[in-house]
């Protein structure tokens, strides 16, 4: 196995030993095995609906979130030189492993057991893959840098072709389980893994929100696998578990799936509306940092979740205000900052609330020191 090829041009960089522990050690809240959770009906809700709607013979597969990056890439149909791979985006733990960027990362390791053992009967078979993910993302409510997802391919050998019509109804009956009355739509995409690929926006309160994508199996991807195009069909559907709850029940702040708050946890068992439990009032604090030119939310996320550690969880938002480049600024001000040609100012707002408690306007100050000392190295 090669090592796998960055758009950047540069070799990956493995995380570090504490890092990579930290993320082995966070909790997926998918698995039953590490206590119940929310999350977790929404897996079997689905599984169960789509399983009774074809037939299928369903199989639930759960694996650890380290994955070749062949899986994660190349047998997905990703070009050698796509921008997903750089290290902005990838934590790799080698030259040839990597913490999971979606959990498409199991489908191949599935599909090659399908073509491994044949089926003893004639019916579909529905793959089940939930589990936590590793990538860059901003910080807000809505987003974080381990997510949850579920990805479902329905696998057919021979007998007719699996379709777009079926994709329609794969989609409608998902919604229908997991969001019940709420409505939907999709539009048109592309992903290296599927042909007619679609994004699915379901619509609340007048406004989409994006929840999952699929699309009709790569015959690239089957044969990939072992599995011959001419006789096998699929579709393809990978969805965002967290937004989906959050949708569900009410929750505003997705930080609250993970609070060891009991009035807040023990609501995370079912499928309930949130009530809330307080309404804390928030520290804020503007930061003026010069950053590498380039530096968008999702790095800066990044970063901050790095010099922060577990104390990430304390931070609500960081929003970039205004972003300056090194030529627009006065002298008195390069000066000021410390800025380097190559580097960019950026004025960010630090939004600091915990989910049960208020912080101190010491403890805040001492966050925001740690993000300033962070993004100025």
């Amino acid at each position: 196995m090669t090592a796998p090829t960055l758009a950047s041009g540069s070799r990956p960089q493995p995380l570090s030993l504490p890092a990579l522990v930290d993320a082995l050690s966070l909790r997926d809240l998918t698995d039953p095995a590490q206590g119940p959770h929310a999350l977790q009906l929404l897996v079997s809700a689905a599984a169960d609906a789509l399983g009774e709607q074809w037939g299928a013979d369903v199989r639930v597969l759960r694996s650890r979130p380290v994955v070749a990056v062949e899986d994660n890439y190349d047998r997905l149909g990703y070009q050698p030189d796509a921008v997903s791979r750089d290290v902005r985006y990838t934590r790799y733990v080698s030259d040839t492993t990597m913490l999971r960027s979606h959990t498409s990362a199991g489908v191949p390791p599935a599909l090659r057991a399908l073509a491994a053992a044949p089926l003893v009967d004639e019916r579909d078979v529905l793959l089940v893959l939930p589990g936590i993910c590793h990538r860059r993302d901003s910080i807000d409510r809505l987003h974080t840098g381990t997510p949850h997802q579920l990805d479902l391919w329905l696998v057919r050998r021979g007998g007719r072709r699996l379709d777009h019509d079926d994709l329609h109804t794969l989609v409608s009956t998902l919604v229908g389980a997991v969001l019940p009355g709420t409505h939907w739509r999709w539009t048109a995409t592309t992903h290296p893994y599927t042909t007619g690929g679609r994004e699915v926006e379901a619509i609340r309160d007048g406004r989409p929100v994006e929840i999952a994508e699929c699309g009709l199996a790569a015959p690239g991807v089957l044969a990939a696998a072992g599995l011959s195009p001419s006789s096998w069909s699929g579709l393809a559907l990978g969805m965002g578990l967290d937004r989906v709850l959050m949708l569900r029940t009410g929750i505003p702040d997705i930080r609250l799936l993970r609070s060891a708050d009991p009035r807040v946890a023990e609501q995370l068992t079912g499928l309930a509306p949130y009530q809330p439990v307080s309404d804390l009032p928030p520290a804020r604090r503007d930061i003026s940092a010069a950053v590498p030119a380039g530096s968008d939310a999702e790095i800066i996320g990044d970063r901050v979740r790095e010099a922060l550690g577990p104390d990430a969880d304390l931070v609500e938002e960081v929003t970039v205000l205004s972003t300056t480049p090194y030529d627009d600024l006065p002298a008195a001000a390069r000066e000021r900052l410390r800025i380097r040609p190559g580097q960019e100012n950026v004025l960010l707002r630090l939004v600091l609330r915990p989910v049960d408690r208020t912080l101190t306007g010491e403890e805040a100050n001492t966050l925001r020191d740690r993000v300033v000392a962070a993004l100025t190295e």
